[in-house]
């Protein structure tokens, strides 16, 4: 898949370097995969759930989640948000 944007990646890895690996993890997998459907996603990631019309990614350990928008048509990821707990609950990621 094509994953837009790594960028979220880098800015998330600096200010939380303790996912630092996770989230590089979670992006070699997803790069080089292709995930059909929503249950093929599931079973790369146990750890995903669709909210609307984002799929919310657990990373490293529960630490912090991954807001994306996934096209399987076009093989797309857009990373929306990359949050900590603290600052997923506060929903505002919603108003995206």
């Amino acid at each position: 898949m094509h994953i837009i944007s790594h960028r979220q990646i880098d800015l998330a890895m600096l200010r939380l370097p303790q996912v630092a690996n996770a989230l590089d993890s979670w992006y070699r997998i997803m790069k080089n995969s292709s995930p059909a459907n929503f249950s093929e996603m599931k079973q790369l990631f146990n750890a995903v759930d669709r909210v609307g019309k984002f799929h919310v990614f657990d990373i490293g350990g529960n630490k912090v989640r991954m807001i994306a928008v996934v096209k399987y048509q076009g093989g797309r990821i857009y990373i929306r948000h990359i949050l900590t707990h603290a600052e997923y609950d506060l929903n505002k990621w919603k108003e995206d």
